[in-house]
């Protein structure tokens, strides 16, 4: 059997397939190091009753680790130039499905209900770093997963995870807790990938929400966030000031018991969820 992270075979695998190239675009780097695929499959918590997504198998490092423990792996691969390579890697598992095409095209629900039906759907993935957050965004708008483990640049990885007052919170943590609780799990050295990329990388677990946390309108909701953090140095008050008028925004800021100088770093999802509802009913 291969050694999937072994860099020489690695290197056989990709000279012998013709035109392929590393793409920055993307974001192909491959796992050299063994541990890394097998923790991430490891802390999926997976069995026989277990079907995983994967987005960007490469040449199947950390499918061959899935496959190993779930009852089915569908991954999505862009790069169609790695068909030749997944043939063979991926050919002692009959429980793994590659399918080729932009994840970003897909109804990932339906997806699941298709072809994983039966099966508790979690998905898995080393994202692509140019492109995390919109895939991300896509994975939690889908709402068909249990849980969602990936692999992503260490500096998003703590904004998915940040707290109020912390320098990394904003949009995208209050998106992230939204539809999950995220679990920072360890951290990946640069110098466990193949090109070595220029940041270290990190894991997380994310327990999906099966509905939000808050009782509010998600529309509105994000319409406020967004705005309080598109200046991070603007108060609230002036912050909304585009939202709902600088008056009726100091008015709602204060009905929620804030100080007219607070900022949105301050606030938590309940308290943004407080202020969108005031806002609302003004």
């Amino acid at each position: 059997m291969m050694d999937l992270c072994d860099y020489k075979q690695i290197q056989a695998l990709l000279s012998s397939t013709e035109g392929f190239r590393f793409s920055k675009a993307k974001g192909q780097n491959f796992l050299t190091a063994r541990w890394v695929p097998e923790r991430i499959a490891e802390e999926c918590g997976l069995d026989g009753h277990t079907g995983v997504v994967e987005i960007g198998p490469g040449i199947g490092c950390l499918t061959e680790q899935l496959a190993l423990r779930a009852g089915k792996v569908m991954a999505f691969e862009v790069d169609e130039l790695l068909k030749p390579v997944l043939s063979v890697t991926m050919a002692p598992y009959d429980n793994v499905e590659i399918v080729f095409g932009d994840v970003m095209r897909r109804d990932l629900r339906r997806e699941v209900e298709e072809n994983l039906g039966g099966l508790r759907p979690v998905l898995c993935a080393n994202l692509p770093y140019n492109i995390t957050t919109p895939v991300l965004t896509h994975i939690y708008e889908a709402r068909c997963f249990d849980t969602v483990t990936v692999m992503v640049q260490k500096e998003v990885a703590e904004r998915m995870c940040a707290h109020a007052g912390q320098k990394d919170y904003g949009t995208f943590t209050l998106l992230t807790q939204w539809y999950a609780e995220p679990e920072l799990l360890f951290t990946v050295d640069p110098e466990c990938f193949m090109p070595r990329p220029k940041v270290t990388s990190a894991v997380v677990r994310l327990a999906m929400r099966k509905a939000p946390p808050v009782d509010t309108d998600e529309k509105s909701l994000f319409r406020v966030v967004r705005a309080a953090f598109n200046m991070r140095r603007k108060t609230l008050v002036n912050a909304l000031e585009g939202v709902c008028g600088k008056e009726k925004a100091r008015a709602a800021v204060v009905a929620c018991g804030f100080s007219e100088t607070v900022r949105g770093e301050a606030l938590t999802l309940e308290e943004f969820a407080a202020l969108t509802e005031t806002v609302m009913n003004y």
